[in-house]
């Protein structure tokens, strides 16, 4: 088991208080120089298929974070990025059903002392080390074979839709930094919804 990076080891309002500095710091930063790194989500393609009846998914992502992101990423706070996911039964008279939701959770960290970034699967346990952001966020948005749904839970007559976006997460960050996060607009990063049929 790893040691506790010094993030981990502040109380929460410590975390909280170093966000708040990264944050002003590069605020201050990108006045003097002018400079600014907008950033953005976007699903590039998904699609699903079946393996031994579970429904499985491949995806591939751009993320790219923006200046403030990578401030505080640099700073020792950890990012939280999630992958939500809906699979919806199409009604031809009604209003289509969203009848399962899945959120696949992922935190991505720097450790300076070894110059690595940590990205680790929150629903599955895992964890992989990187030597640049370039190559943390490629894996992050390289999905393959994730399993979604079971086919004996949907009914066998009706056609599906599913659709994908990716966030990043601030909801985890207390009250004052998520009021922080809401009117700084380089925090609001979340993709567009991916729709596509679901493949019988």
């Amino acid at each position: 088991m790893s040691a506790p990076s010094e993030m981990e080891r502040l109380s929460l309002p410590g975390r909280a208080l170093l966000v708040i500095l990264a944050v002003l710091t590069l605020s201050t930063g990108l006045a003097q120089e002018s400079i600014e790194r907008e950033g953005y989500f976007e699903v590039r393609s998904a699609s699903t298929r079946p393996i031994n009846g579970v429904h499985t998914l491949d995806a591939r992502l751009q993320l790219v974070l923006s200046s403030e992101a990578l401030a505080a990423l640099a700073s020792g706070v950890t990012l939280s990025i999630e992958l939500q996911m809906q699979v919806i039964r199409v009604r031809r008279f009604l209003i289509d059903d969203v009848e399962a939701e899945l959120a696949i959770r992922y935190q991505l960290e720097y450790r300076p002392l070894s110059q690595r970034y940590i990205v680790r699967n929150l629903n599955s346990g895992n964890q992989d080390s990187f030597a640049t952001l370039y190559s943390a966020l490629n894996n992050l948005g390289r999905i393959q074979g994730l399993p979604v749904i079971d086919d004996a839970l949907l009914s066998p007559d009706r056609p599906y839709r599913l659709r994908l976006r990716a966030m990043l997460n601030t909801q985890e960050y207390p009250l004052i930094l998520r009021m922080l996060f809401f009117w700084r607009g380089q925090w609001q990063l979340q993709s567009e919804w991916f729709e596509w049929s679901l493949e019988r």
